[in-house]
């Protein structure tokens, strides 16, 4: 069964510094229906302005991994990480017992677009940890690469958790298909573009709950960027 989760449904705010598209509760945005799928718990679609950003705070007990599109996101954390995070570079974040961090638009003049994105681990009050790489889009295209695994296979990056993220550059026309095994569940998330998803239309920011299904077939309108969970 595949249940769309449309672009519009979403939770939405414009802060004036941040405008933010939560695909389940977040902060302001509660919907008792919309609490996450599987161990996935968040995604937010946030576009922040320049010389702006989310000041120090902090998590605990979650994987975070943020997926930059476009734009330099500045982050600092307690870890004593500071770094500029661009595309095609994923950071993975580990709170574990709690980590402090902060996330800032590091231009004077263009925005950053980004996704977060949070999972829920299969362990607590670990040791956080930090990985940062970059997945370059020539990798992507085609193919469902690898940007998270629980094993960090193929240079992915490691979560605590047996769920994986995969990620794909699409050509107008282009098809690609996936197989999921048996009792598994997906989530298709749609970044930019317009796909078919098993003969279904779906757009930009539009989202797929996926159970019981052995195959989806992906086949792209335009150019298109498609990110897939696989979850427990």
């Amino acid at each position: 069964m595949i249940t769309k989760r449309p672009a519009a449904a979403r939770g939405h705010f414009d802060h004036g510094w941040l405008k933010t598209w939560h695909s389940f509760s977040f902060a302001e945005y509660h919907d008792p229906a919309e609490m996450g799928w599987s161990s996935l718990r968040v995604i937010n679609d946030d576009i922040v302005a320049p010389e702006s950003g989310f000041g120090r705070h902090g998590y605990r007990d979650m994987e975070i991994v943020t997926y930059v599109f476009s734009g330099p996101l500045q982050h600092g954390d307690s870890m004593q990480n500071g770094t500029v995070i661009r595309r095609p570079e994923v950071q993975r974040m580990s709170a574990g017992r709690g980590v402090m961090h902060s996330e800032f638009n590091a231009s004077t003049s263009e925005s950053v677009h980004l996704l977060q994105i949070w999972i829920e681990p299969d362990v607590r009050g670990i040791e956080p940890e930090y990985e940062q790489r970059p997945y370059p889009d020539a990798a992507k295209r085609g193919r469902w690469l690898p940007i998270v695994t629980p094993d960090g296979r193929d240079g992915s990056l490691r979560i605590h958790q047996n769920a994986s993220l995969y990620a794909t550059l699409l050509e107008p026309g282009e098809e690609l298909v996936q197989t999921l095994a048996s009792g598994r569940r997906a989530y298709l998330h749609v970044v930019a573009g317009d796909v078919l998803l098993n003969g279904a239309p779906y757009a930009a920011g539009d989202g797929a709950k996926i159970e019981n299904e052995s195959r989806l077939a992906l086949a792209a309108r335009g150019a298109a960027e498609v990110l897939l969970f696989d979850l427990p």
